[in-house]
């Protein structure tokens, strides 16, 4: 402690014999006046931890591990696919197969970082043989994953594939993902976008161009260029 400190909180001492005075011997932590500090890793590493021990169907039972989500927590964009798969189960962690390979060079033409996004699924655990989600198991999940959104609070967020868009959406499966395109939902008051999962752009090249027509919109949502507010309606046509 430098000499004018020591003689500052001498001087408070007995100017607090007299009258009460409170002294701080300690810094004082800079926060910008009327922002909250953000807690938002934090309160993400709690959920996960809860999670890692989630017991709530069938598939506990038979996964390798809990494929929480990865990512930035303070992202701005969060994509959620349908379920982990083989190589998700084996490492817990979201999209490291070939569809994951393929997220990965779909980002970086967006010039974005995986690191900079954050990415999870409807499911938390791998389904038996990789099948569709059964009901009870998305009713199991689905609230750990509108938890991740109400942290988050990303600016966008994209539907991989059209398990993740009904469930994300409440909508009736009997719908396809061309129908759900070039258009801006609103889930949990935040614009979600719907696109082709990775895998099928395996399955069908095809899928690429208009893949890239919605990762474009994205773009625009999050550049501002598209402006949304979500009490102008449940849908916007774009």
């Amino acid at each position: 402690m430098n000499q004018p400190r020591q003689e500052l909180l001498r001087y408070l001492h007995q100017l607090a014999e007299r009258e009460p005075v409170i002294v701080l011997d300690a810094p004082l932590k800079q926060t910008k006046a009327g922002v909250e500090p953000d807690d938002r890793p934090e309160r993400l590493a709690e959920l996960a931890q809860e999670t890692s021990t989630c017991t709530l169907c069938q598939l506990s039972e038979t996964r390798q591990n809990v494929v929480f989500g990865a990512g930035d927590a303070r992202a701005a964009m969060l994509l959620v696919g349908e379920a982990p798969g083989v190589d998700e189960d084996r490492l817990g962690e979201p999209f490291v197969g070939r569809a994951g390979k393929l997220l990965d060079r779909i980002l970086s033409a967006m010039n974005i970082s995986r690191q900079d996004v954050y990415i999870a699924n409807i499911l938390k655990c791998r389904p038996p043989g990789n099948r569709n989600p059964l009901p009870n198991e998305a009713a199991s999940c689905l609230p750990y994953l509108r938890r991740q959104i109400d942290i988050i609070q990303p600016q966008v967020i994209v539907a991989l594939g059209l398990i993740a868009a009904v469930h994300l959406l409440n909508m009736r499966p009997n719908v396809a993902v061309k129908a759900l395109r070039e258009r801006i939902f609103d889930c949990r008051g935040r614009p979600l976008v719907v696109t082709y999962h990775p895998a099928a752009l395996l399955r069908t090249p095809s899928l690429k161009a208009p893949l890239w027509q919605d990762m474009q919109m994205v773009m625009k949502l999050l550049s501002g260029e598209i402006g949304w507010q979500p009490e102008s309606s449940l849908v916007l046509e774009v």
